[in-house]
């Protein structure tokens, strides 16, 4: 049954009760991110213990994408219709859940399903939050785009933990710890919540569940098949297969939310000014950076010899320069040129550093092919990612806001499996699928995948320049007045 709106706006709360509900939020944007990086260094022990093949142990990684990018718009719709802090605090739950059934797994069967609910939760968390910092810093952009700044820098320093964490635990304590260590965060946010957080205008309406199974079952389709095809080809009945099955769904879909009287994703919100065009710049961007950060990993460790504590030491600079530069510059930037511009300009700047990136030789040295050029792709990141989120996000009627949400993170999380896919059959190709000790081969397939992903942020270069509009006062971060407010 649907919450009676707050009577005091989220903005009037006192400062300090408001940065803590950041400090949340941005607590869920670094888990949702360490819980794809976190279990990198943990497999071998896991295949170890539980029995999983060398081909089935890649799903303790893909049944967490699955899940996640399969439920993103169902966990958007319900914050929308159950109230975000409701659904935000239910998804933490749903994830400590799936961690201690993926800790205490005795089976490759059980650790899949643990990591499923791991997604199926993070997949509340993901649009609630960001539903949430909007309805407690929409009303002033200046604090919107800062807040956002952190929620954006959350990201890479989630992954970039993830690393050094999972190693940490693998060694010292043991693989089920890589778990565990959800268990007190998720504690400690379910039990804040209901005193930092406002709870959120439900809205009156039904889910539309056939609608939701068709469109979980379409995306987890076809992430299902792009993750798998380069394992098992792109060709392979079962590739082709669930692709083609997973876009009759989607279509069914489409089709289905034109008709239904109560949509899970009203069509018409297209429409709105900049959504489609921001849902696409966060899609390619997600497409063209998460490659990058998979072969950049894969060339320090195969190719340069270094170690999953090195290699994770060395992605270090490339984690600060992002949240410094979502931190403390894109907000600025944002303020003197506008989002469209900086949008632009950031995946220029990306393109620009993948294509350096895509020079590095097989007797190459991180301070010299490595560093110089990864700094310039996280200053490209770090001025892309926050003013088109924003835009994204600000488009919507403040009744679709989790729906907005939901989007976004859907487009970011199937850009960024598409691109990974695509890339590393492009790798494949090109040598990375040779012998190990063949390093000119690896390096010369990590070559190949870093110029198509900059071929990729190029193209989102140009179509952030070619659709976004730019916002009627370009001088401030994208606006939400006080009456969009949801109390």
């Amino acid at each position: 049954m649907p919450s009676t709106p707050s009577s005091a706006s989220p903005s009037a709360a006192p400062g300090s009760r408001r940065w803590l509900a950041l400090g949340l939020i941005a607590a869920a944007q670094f888990m949702v991110i360490m819980d794809t990086s976190i279990i990198g260094v943990a497999l071998p022990e896991i295949q170890r213990d539980l029995g999983f093949t060398a081909q089935g142990l890649s799903w303790v990684f893909n049944a967490y994408v699955v899940a996640f990018g399969g439920l993103l718009l169902l966990g958007g719709r319900l914050s929308d219709l159950l109230g975000a802090r409701r659904v935000f605090t239910t998804g933490w739950i749903v994830l400590a859940v799936g961690s201690l059934v993926a800790g205490a797994a005795g089976s490759p069967a059980v650790e899949l399903v643990g990591r499923a609910v791991q997604g199926a939760g993070s997949a509340l968390i993901a649009p609630a939050a960001l539903t949430l910092l909007f309805t407690i810093f929409g009303a002033t952009p200046k604090e919107l785009t800062k807040a956002l700044a952190v929620y954006g820098a959350a990201a890479p320093a989630g992954g970039t933990a993830g690393v050094f964490l999972g190693g940490v635990l693998t060694q010292f304590a043991s693989w089920p710890w890589v778990f565990f260590i959800n268990l007190p965060l998720a504690a400690a946010v379910v039990a804040l919540a209901p005193s930092v957080m406002p709870a959120g205008a439900a809205h009156r309406g039904s889910v539309d569940v056939a609608g939701a199974t068709t469109v979980t079952l379409g995306l987890g389709s076809v992430v299902f098949a792009v993750v798998r095809a380069p394992q098992v080809g792109w060709t392979a009945p079962s590739t082709v297969v669930a692709g083609l099955v997973g876009l009759v769904l989607v279509a069914g879909f489409v089709v289905r939310q034109a008709k239904a009287r109560q949509p899970l994703v009203r069509l018409g919100i297209f429409k709105a000014p900049n959504l489609a065009a921001a849902n696409a710049a966060q899609f390619l961007l997600g497409a063209a950076w998460i490659p990058m950060f998979f072969f950049v990993n894969l060339y320090l460790q195969k190719v340069l010899g270094l170690g999953a504590f090195a290699s994770g030491a060395a992605l270090l600079p490339l984690t600060v320069t992002i949240m410094v530069g979502m931190v403390a510059v894109a907000p600025r930037l944002i303020a003197r040129f506008g989002p469209k511009a900086l949008t632009v300009a950031g995946l220029v700047t990306l393109a620009a550093g993948l294509a350096w990136l895509s020079f590095i030789p097989a007797d190459g040295s991180f301070w010299s092919d490595v560093l110089p050029a990864s700094l310039v792709t996280a200053a490209g990141m770090a001025m892309a990612f926050i003013p088109s989120l924003g835009l994204a996000l600000s488009s919507a009627a403040p009744q679709e806001a989790g729906l907005a949400a939901g989007l976004v993170n859907t487009n970011y999380q199937i850009g960024s499996a598409l691109g990974l896919a695509a890339m590393t059959a492009v790798a494949a190709a090109f040598g990375a699928d040779g012998s190990a000790a063949d390093l000119a081969g690896l390096t010369d397939g990590y070559s190949a995948a870093l110029i198509g992903a900059a071929a990729i942020a190029a193209v989102g270069a140009v179509v952030a320049a070619a659709w976004l509009r730019t916002p009627a006062t370009p001088t401030s971060a994208p606006d939400v007045s006080k009456e969009q407010v949801v109390a």
